[in-house]
């Protein structure tokens, strides 16, 4: 997408920041431990939306400093995470000194930034040797019923269409950082019928529609919710990609 779209799209998150706190997935203990390590440091949040991976950084133990650009994103999460310092700024220009971290996470937000000015202002927050560490949900689609979920949903494509190609060439195309390693998680999300079409209007694509378009496609959810639903649960399996490298 341009970046006229890009932004519009990434925009819109807060007009559905209660909608994605409640029904977005949080992300599994080993792989936050992978991304971030066991041993309290000093970590960056970028991007930290409702602090969806924020709350698992703090519960290991690190001391977190959450930057989000939208402020009602950090209303959120401020409510929901009082434990890490929360902060507006954005990737490419964050209200912190030189060499603030020893790790700076990215979660569900890569793609939106401009990646070369974003990826040098993580160079200099980050202190000499220290890592980016990325993350993202992507549904497990060998299962039927997701697949004919992801076939419904607007906005089909999602990051493992070449975000992983994608993402390397990135970091490495900048020249600040070193080998990028990657590593995989699976988790699974159990959802009600109200929390199945939240976080299908929590998408970017879904929220920038006008009301009109965004009806259908939350009925048809709604419908498949009502096909494959088990004791009024559906458990959405996740594979969570990951993946850190260590400024030069």
């Amino acid at each position: 997408m341009d970046r006229e779209e890009r932004e519009r799209r990434a925009g819109s998150f807060g007009s559905v920041a209660e909608v994605y706190e409640r029904a977005r997935p949080g992300y599994p203990d080993d792989a936050v431990r992978w991304l971030a390590g066991s041993e309290p440091c000093d970590v960056v949040d970028l991007a930290a939306g409702t602090g969806k991976l924020t709350r698992s950084l703090v519960a290991l133990g690190h001391g977190v400093t959450a930057v989000e650009p939208l402020p009602e994103m950090l209303v959120q999460l401020r409510s929901v995470v009082p434990g890490a310092t929360a902060v507006t700024g954005t990737a490419e220009s964050m209200p912190l000194a030189d060499g603030a971290a020893d790790v700076v996470t990215v979660a569900q937000a890569f793609h939106w930034f401009d990646h070369a000015a974003a990826l040098r202002e993580i160079v200099r927050v980050l202190r000499p040797g220290g890592r980016l560490a990325l993350v993202w949900n992507t549904r497990d689609d060998t299962d039927e019923w997701v697949a004919e979920f992801t076939d419904t949903i607007v906005g089909r494509r999602d990051f493992r269409a070449g975000g992983v190609a994608a993402t390397t060439e990135r970091i490495d195309e900048s020249g600040l950082y070193g080998p990028v390693e990657r590593a995989s998680f699976s988790h699974v999300q159990l959802l009600r019928r109200d929390e199945l079409v939240a976080l299908v209007s929590s998408r970017s694509e879904c929220a920038v529609l006008p009301d009109e378009e965004q009806r259908p496609v939350l009925a048809r959810v709604g419908a498949l919710f009502d096909t494959y639903a088990t004791d009024g649960v559906l458990a959405m399996p996740y594979v969570t990609e990951c993946f850190r490298t260590a400024r030069l």
